[in-house]
């Protein structure tokens, strides 16, 4: 039996998940400087694009090729915001938008907001989730993306900090509780598995678009055959 989690779990939640993804933003902006744009132009693609692998993408890009990159860059954080157009599907039916914030709500549909929203149980938890991660990382992103800008290469190499170590923990956090049984861990070992085989070969951020998919296809298929009575949601919990 599912007991009701209180509302202080999740606003906890996601203002832990907000500070450590908002943390990362200082080598966003670091980085971002070093590519060569100015204070400006780093904080107006936080505050606009707002959408942590397509930002590094696009700088990524830009770093290595100059303005000759401006197009590749564009194409490259086109292709990985693509996701956040699948979390809307979900999330339009959860959250239930008024029309007059349906702007708002697209601008905090990412990779966070919709994690904890997912990792809820309940409707308005699911809901406050959403809301209060999407803020909080997009008050965090944008501050901590200010002090990388402005420090710039007197941070050295923001990697070095494990920051990125910080966000990517923050996921595994939401993640774990939803590893229940064999048809959730076989999808994602499978996922996991095609992202290491797939890194060096294609540009960073694509590898984790595809793979997902292809797990879930994998899954599918597996289904279908002898094995796929142990697959069947609820079996083996």
């Amino acid at each position: 039996m599912n007991h009701p989690v209180p509302k202080t779990n999740v606003i906890s939640m996601s203002l832990g998940v907000g500070l450590a993804t908002g943390l990362y933003g200082i080598s966003f902006g670091a980085l971002s400087s070093a590519a060569g744009l100015s204070i400006w132009q780093t904080q107006v693609l936080s505050l606009v694009m707002f959408s942590g692998g397509s930002q590094f993408a696009l700088v990524g890009v830009l770093a290595g090729s100059g303005v000759a990159g401006v197009v590749p860059a564009i194409i490259s954080a086109w292709l990985l915001g693509i996701r956040n157009g699948f979390y809307a599907l979900r999330l339009n039916g959860v959250l239930g938008v008024p029309r007059a914030l349906k702007v708002i709500a697209a601008q905090l549909t990412i990779d966070e907001s919709n994690a904890v929203s997912l990792a809820q149980a309940e409707p308005k938890n699911s809901k406050l989730g959403f809301w209060l991660t999407g803020i909080s990382v997009f008050v965090f992103w944008n501050l901590f993306t200010l002090l990388g800008a402005v420090l710039g290469a007197n941070i050295g190499d923001p990697s070095q900090w494990g920051l990125d170590a910080a966000a990517a923990a923050a996921f595994l956090g939401l993640l774990w509780p939803s590893l229940k049984n064999l048809r959730s861990n076989l999808t994602a070992f499978l996922a996991v598995l095609f992202t290491l085989s797939m890194i060096p070969f294609v540009p960073n951020g694509i590898p984790v678009i595809v793979a997902a998919p292809l797990a879930v296809l994998v899954i599918y298929a597996l289904a279908k055959t002898s094995f796929g009575s142990r697959l069947k949601p609820g079996a083996n919990e």
